[in-house]
């Protein structure tokens, strides 16, 4: 239903008009397992046009996106922690309809274009030949190469294994204790283009920058994808209050972005901007209660009795013992489902205690040239619109006159 909600929204005017000359994707993580079906389902009944998946390797979806375009029953493997066999989740569109009391709308619907977010040509050559949809190409309509300097998630390095017992990686951390990439983990876009087969990429990971959309378009990507700059503009929804410091302070310095290993439950690296009263503080992160009230990233393993248990290395240590987990796993783990929330405004509060969830902002290494941006109004405050970042990338590309002025914002992707 959130899905469907947001969707639609999205697709629709304030007085309840279509708008037609637009796309409305949404960007799903595959760490997230329980809720993917529906979410999808959700999506599709919207209109939905894009689905992107990141944080794992989404090689079921696009078959799974193909029975419910014909409203065909499909099947969703659960990856437990403890057991390579696992359990299934069924989802049956005439099911679903029937119960609702209207089995008159189990009907196919739009399919919408799948784009798997990778980091390396192996991981996109691999989709390419496993995914389980149709079509030469196995159900996958493109890609996003997303670089390790992108915000939020990011793939490890090469051969990179967060050990929280063992301190296997502690090698592989640099001074200030964030993983460390090398060569290993550049993509050779060429080379990349080539594995594509003619489908399109866009590249994400500091490429808000006017010379490199004409170089991935000069390839033959179809452009880039936009995270950071669109994050910080007004019509973002982070909470306004803290974008506007974030600005502020970004206009008289330089702001640190921390590649966290061990900050997200799902184990992969976490970028987080260090800001003051924010979770990224040591104080403020030990004074936070622990609490897993939302349970999105939570882990799924295998109890006992034989069913299926849930668990989450940020929630309260006790509770996280007693279901099997260990004791170092919780070390420097941080709740992302409600510092996410409360990034927006929306933070958790508890009536007990009347303490409100912390933010933890994520963003990509490239913040600081967001300041090329900013623009100062009668307050003495900064800020900028989404429309001054189009402009900005599409600068170059005009100049070139390599695009029609009418169609050129399609090269600018932005799903996050």
């Amino acid at each position: 239903l959130a899905n469907y909600c947001e969707v639609w929204l999205a697709k629709h005017a304030d007085d309840g008009t279509l708008i037609d000359d637009g796309f409305v994707g949404v960007n799903l993580l595959t760490k997230v397992q329980l809720p993917t079906v529906p979410s999808l389902y959700g999506s599709m009944l919207a209109g939905v046009d894009y689905v992107l998946m990141g944080a794992g390797i989404p090689m079921k979806i696009p078959g799974i996106l193909d029975n419910l375009s014909e409203c065909v029953d499909c099947e969703q493997q659960i990856d437990m922690v403890d057991s390579s066999e696992g359990f299934a989740l069924k989802f049956s569109p005439h099911a679903f309809w029937k119960a609702s009391g209207r089995p008159d709308l189990a009907k196919p619907i739009k399919r919408p274009d799948f784009i798997p977010i990778v980091s390396s040509v192996v991981l996109a050559q691999s989709m390419l030949k496993r995914a389980s949809g149709k079509g030469p190409t196995g159900g996958i309509d493109g890609f996003v190469v997303e670089l390790n300097t992108a915000g939020g998630h990011n793939a490890p390095p090469r051969g990179f294994h967060y050990d929280a017992k063992k301190k296997t990686h502690s090698n592989d951390l640099n001074e200030r204790g964030e993983p460390i990439y090398g060569e290993k983990d550049d993509v050779d876009l060429e080379k990349f283009a080539k594995v594509a087969k003619g489908l399109p990429f866009w590249l994400a990971g500091s490429y808000a920058d006017p010379s490199l959309l004409c170089d991935v378009v000069g390839i033959g990507g179809a452009g880039v994808q936009v995270g950071t700059a669109f994050a910080l503009a007004r019509e973002s929804g982070m909470e306004r209050k803290t974008r506007q410091k974030i600005l502020n302070d970004l206009a008289e310095e330089d702001l640190d972005v921390f590649t966290d290993p061990a900050a997200s439950p799902t184990g992969f690296p976490f970028k987080v901007l260090e800001l003051e009263g924010s979770l990224s503080e040591a104080e403020t992160y030990e004074n936070r209660p622990r609490a897993c009230s939302m349970g999105y990233l939570r882990e799924m393993y295998t109890k006992e009795d034989g069913t299926m248990g849930f668990r989450c290395a940020a929630e309260p240590v006790d509770a996280y013992l007693k279901k099997g987990g260990e004791i170092e796993a919780t070390h420097g783990r941080k709740c992302l489902c409600n510092a996410l929330c409360a990034n927006v405004g929306m933070p958790q509060v508890y009536p007990k205690s009347g303490y409100a969830e912390d933010m933890l902002i994520t963003i990509g290494d490239d913040i600081n040239n967001c300041r090329r941006y900013l623009k100062q109004d009668e307050n003495g405050d900064w800020s900028y619109s989404a429309t001054d970042v189009i402009d900005y990338l599409l600068s170059e590309y005009k100049e070139r006159g390599l695009a029609k002025k009418e169609n050129a914002d399609a090269f600018v992707f932005a799903p996050k």
